[in-house]
């Protein structure tokens, strides 16, 4: 699946990940937009890796013309 493709399901809250990536990686996540402290935060990407839990995802150009796109279920 393309990220276009898989951009919409993300945000309904699935996650998911590149087929192509055999390593710690368990898939990304969506977090919309929320508060902190009162303010506001726009939304981001996190992803979940073994060992290490959540951290922010910011896709690259490969990840971006990908086509390995998968939903985790």
């Amino acid at each position: 699946m393309t990220f276009e493709a898989i951009l919409s399901e993300l945000k309904a809250g699935k996650k998911i990940i590149r087929t192509g990536w055999h390593g710690a990686e368990l898939y990304v996540k969506y977090v919309p937009e929320t508060t902190l402290d009162g303010l506001s935060m726009n939304p981001y990407f996190v992803i979940n890796v073994t060992g290490e839990g959540y951290t922010m995802f910011t896709p690259t150009v490969c990840d971006i013309l990908a086509t390995d796109w998968a939903i985790v279920e």
